[in-house]
């Protein structure tokens, strides 16, 4: 399995939310990567902390789809490693990443019986999730106090807005010239008001606490506003819809949602971003695009395999401490390696692996196996 893809041209989906963020990095001029059609990565994600740190992240450690409906290319990375990520970089020594990797195995493998069994890995699967929340949680208290200056304990819209705003060079004077003359703009704010407003738990007051604000920049761990953010990949979903060009692998009834009972068909889950082939290289990405998705939709979200994906069922897949979905994943993570076919996975194999599970390929695995044990 190969993990590096090609640099194809940008094809982000077309729906209003994401669009409405992409919009907002070019209207503050915020330099924006281009990345693959199908996954974002953890290297091109990096921004300026400080200059962002108030507005809703795009990737969320730990969920499957990004909020703009891409699948998450790191996933099994960051719920195998959690934050524990020093020593798998690129650059990193091979003899010392071989053993943390061989550390890591020893504390997935609880019964110590040398082989990781699904229960083990679901486990596993859930403390590292719950550690991405953590620092979530971490972090916001940090971006809390950003935007609550006189540490009252509540933030309105208009005092988050200047706020975020002025960290991007305007001042309170400039925000509503800025907002009057720039239609995109205020496009932008208006689909954040929406999200702000979600976040505001009864008895609405439009003043968000802490831990509101914490539903406001990370949705997957409040269940209301996991199914704001459901509704709003759906949507956007089927706005992409129809695709420039349809897989040629796929033989499937193209069944666009007509009637608007907001559920997903599997050729609009895989429906490709409005663009172009460019040349080969672009081909392969479209074709990995289609292939991923379909795989995806087939084996984890689509529950009940009726061809149908509902907001219940995508908010189950898209729920980060899902215990059910959490064992689906460490069953499909072992299966990827396990290449007796024991439903186990032993040392060699997660050598042998390594790229998946760490981002880092390791090689002379066998011969790893017994130096470090």
């Amino acid at each position: 399995m190969v993990f590096s893809w090609p640099k194809p041209r940008r094809a982000p989906l077309c729906g209003l939310a994401p669009r409405c963020l992409w919009l907002l990095g070019m209207v503050l001029l915020v330099d924006v990567s281009a990345r693959p059609a199908n996954h974002s990565s953890a290297r091109e994600r990096a921004t300026n902390r400080e200059q962002n740190e108030i507005l809703p992240p795009d990737h969320l450690n730990g969920v499957k789809l990004e909020m703009d409906g891409h699948l998450n290319k790191d996933f099994h990375q960051e719920v195998f490693l959690g934050k524990d990520v020093d020593g798998f970089e690129e650059d990193a020594e091979p003899r010392r990443s071989r053993r943390k990797l061989m550390v890591i195995f020893s504390k997935v493998d609880v019964d110590t019986d040398r082989r990781i069994s699904a229960k083990e890995m679901q486990r596993w699967i859930m403390e590292k999730t719950a550690e991405h929340f953590q620092e979530a949680v971490k972090e916001n208290r940090v971006h809390f106090r950003a935007v609550d200056p006189d540490g009252d304990g509540r933030v309105s819209w208009d005092e988050y807005k200047v706020k975020f705003l002025a960290s991007k060079g305007h001042d309170e004077r400039e925000v509503a010239d800025a907002i009057r003359n720039n239609a995109e703009l205020k496009e932008v704010l208006e689909n954040l008001k929406d999200r702000w407003y979600q976040a505001d738990n009864p008895p609405a007051d439009l003043l968000l606490t802490e831990d509101e604000f914490l539903s406001f920049l990370h949705p997957e761990h409040s269940r209301g506003m996991l199914k704001f953010m459901v509704k709003e990949i759906v949507r956007d979903l089927g706005e992409a819809w129809p695709p420039a060009r349809f897989g040629r692998t796929l033989t499937c009834r193209m069944t666009f949602d007509q009637d608007g009972d907001k559920q997903l068909s599997l050729p609009e889950f895989v429906s490709l971003p409005v663009g172009t082939v460019e040349n080969q290289q672009g081909q392969d990405v479209d074709d990995s695009w289609v292939r991923d998705r379909r795989k995806e939709f087939e084996e984890l979200i689509d529950s009940n395999h009726d061809g149908i994906v509902t907001p219940e069922e995508l908010e189950n897949y898209m729920d980060p401490m899902n215990e059910f979905n959490a064992l689906n994943e460490a069953k499909q993570m072992i299966a990827i390696a396990d290449e007796n076919q024991n439903h186990h996975l032993e040392p060699e194999e997660v050598l042998k692996y390594s790229e998946f599970f760490t981002g880092s390929k390791l090689m002379d695995y066998a011969r790893s196996v017994h130096e470090e044990f």
